[in-house]
C-alpha cells in the first residue's frame, strides 16, 4: 500500500505524553496502524510532567493530529483544551487530545477512548448487555469503567474500594451518569463479584491478590457469562483473572482493553477506521519480547 501524508505533503504528528513513559505501548499500536493504513505519520513517546504540560500543549504547530495521554495528565490537560467532548466531560478525564484546524488558528478537543476500550473488551468477552456489573478501585479508569458498565445497562454498579474518602471524584462522575453506585469493602466484594455479570478491575495486580485468594477459598463456581476485564497488562495474567479462569469465569486482560481504546483514538486523529488486526498482532509481538 503506497504511503500518504496529509494534503499539503507534511508529515503528521501524533505521540503520546506521560510521566515515566517508557513503558507506553502506544507507540506500537499506533505505528502498526499507520503502516497498515499506509500513512507516513510519526508517533513518539514524550516524557511530560503536570508541570511542563501546558508549555507542550501551547508549543504544538500544525502538523500535530493528536495526543494520547496517560495519568496524571488526564486530568491535567482538561483545563487547557477549547472544547470537552460530552463522555469525557462526564468522566473527568481525557486521554486523547485532538488537535483540529479552523479558520483561525486551531481547536484543541479532548477526549476519552478508555469508556470505548473497556466496551469493546467486554463485547470480546461475550457481554453485549448486563444488569449486575462490579467495578474494583476508585481512581479514573474507575469512573471510565462505571460509565462503560452504564453503556452496557448497569445502573446500580457495586464499587469496590478500600476507602470511599478518596472517591469523590468517581461519585460527582457517578451523580452526572445517572448511575447508583453502592460502595463496599475488598472484604466484602468476593460476595458481590460470585454475583456480578460483567466485572472490572481497575487495581494493580497485587491489590487484587487479595481478592484473587477469597474468591478461590469461597469456593463458587462462576457461569462462562461472567466476564472480568483486567485493566492492567502488567503481568498479562493477574492473580484475580487467573482465579476467575479457574472458577469458571471468562478473563478478558487488559490489553484488550489498551487496543480498542488505541484504536478508537486512531480513527478520531485519522478520520479512518482503525486497522485493529495487525495493531494487535504488532502488540502480542511486543508483549512476547517483553
Amino acid at each position: 500500500m503506497p504511503r500518504t501524508s496529509d494534503a499539503g505533503g507534511a508529515t503528521r504528528r501524533a505521540g503520546v505524553l506521560g510521566h515515566p513513559i517508557e513503558h507506553s505501548l502506544s507507540p506500537v499500536l499506533h505505528r502498526a496502524a499507520y503502516r497498515a493504513m499506509g500513512l507516513d505519520w510519526e508517533y513518539d513517546a514524550h516524557d511530560v510532567t503536570e508541570e511542563s504540560l501546558p508549555a507542550f500543549i501551547d508549543g504544538l504547530s500544525g502538523e500535530w493530529a493528536g495526543l494520547s495521554l496517560t495519568m496524571p495528565l488526564k486530568v491535567a490537560a482538561l483545563p487547557l483544551v477549547d472544547f470537552v467532548e460530552p463522555m469525557a466531560k462526564l468522566v473527568g478525564a481525557i486521554n486523547t487530545l485532538l488537535v483540529q484546524p479552523v479558520a483561525d488558528g486551531r481547536q484543541l478537543v479532548g477526549a476519552n477512548t478508555d469508556v470505548h476500550g473497556i466496551v469493546a473488551a467486554l463485547h470480546e468477552g461475550g457481554v453485549q448487555e448486563a444488569d449486575a456489573g462490579v467495578v474494583v478501585g476508585g481512581g479514573a479508569t474507575a469512573t471510565s469503567a462505571l460509565a462503560a458498565l452504564g453503556r452496557l445497562g448497569v445502573t446500580r454498579p457495586i464499587v469496590v474500594v478500600r476507602s470511599r474518602a478518596r472517591a469523590g471524584a468517581l461519585v460527582r462522575a457517578a451523580t452526572k451518569m445517572g448511575v447508583e453506585p453502592r460502595f463496599v469493602s475488598f472484604e466484602d466484594a468476593p460476595h458481590y463479584l460470585s454475583r456480578a455479570s460483567a466485572v472490572v478491575s481497575t487495581v494493580p495486580a497485587d491489590a487484587g491478590a487479595g481478592l484473587a485468594q477469597a474468591l478461590g477459598g469461597s469456593g463458587g463456581t462462576l457461569s462462562a457469562d461472567a466476564v472480568l476485564l483486567d485493566a492492567v497488562y502488567a503481568p498479562l495474567d493477574t492473580p484475580l483473572g487467573a482465579a476467575w479462569e479457574q472458577a469458571g469465569g471468562t478473563f478478558v486482560r487488559g490489553t484488550r482493553m489498551l487496543l480498542h481504546q488505541a484504536g478508537e483514538q486512531v480513527r478520531l486523529m485519522t478520520g479512518r477506521e482503525a486497522p485493529l488486526e495487525p495493531m494487535s498482532e504488532a502488540l502480542d509481538q511486543a508483549l512476547q519480547s517483553r
